[in-house]
C-alpha cells in the first residue's frame, strides 16, 4: 500500500508559474515511475507527465516546453513546475505512483484565470 500527499496548486494568472509536490510513502519498491494526469470538468483524465526511476520522462503535447516533472528518488517525491500557464490547464491534478500496481493522490485543484 503506498499513500500519496500532494501539496502545491491554486490560483494563477494566464502565463504564470505554479508548482506541485507529490510525496509517497509505504511500501515503495525500488523500481518505480510517479507522474500527473489532470482531470477537467466533463472530460476524462489525461496524462501530463511521467517520470521513471531512471529519469526518464514522457510529458503531454500540449505542456512540452511548459512543464518539467523531476523526483527526489531518496525522498520518493514528485514534482511538477509548470509555467506559461493557460486557462486550458484548469483541472484537478492527481499525483500518480505505479509499480506492480497503481495508487493516486487525492487530487489537487489548479485555475488558470484572470
Amino acid at each position: 500500500q503506498v499513500q500519496l500527499v500532494e501539496s502545491g496548486g491554486g490560483l494563477a494568472q494566464p502565463g504564470g508559474s505554479l508548482r506541485l509536490s507529490c510525496a509517497a510513502s509505504g511500501s515503495i519498491f525500488s523500481i518505480y515511475a510517479m507522474g500527473w494526469y489532470r482531470q477537467a470538468p466533463g472530460k476524462q483524465r489525461e496524462l501530463v507527465a511521467v517520470i521513471t526511476s531512471f529519469g526518464k520522462t514522457t510529458y503531454a503535447d500540449s505542456v512540452k516546453g511548459r512543464f518539467t516533472i523531476f523526483r527526489d528518488n531518496a525522498k520518493n517525491t514528485v514534482s511538477l513546475q509548470m509555467n506559461s500557464l493557460k486557462p486550458e490547464d484548469t483541472a484537478v491534478y492527481y499525483c500518480l505512483y505505479t509499480d506492480t500496481s497503481d495508487s493516486w493522490g487525492q487530487g489537487t485543484q489548479v485555475t488558470v484565470s484572470s
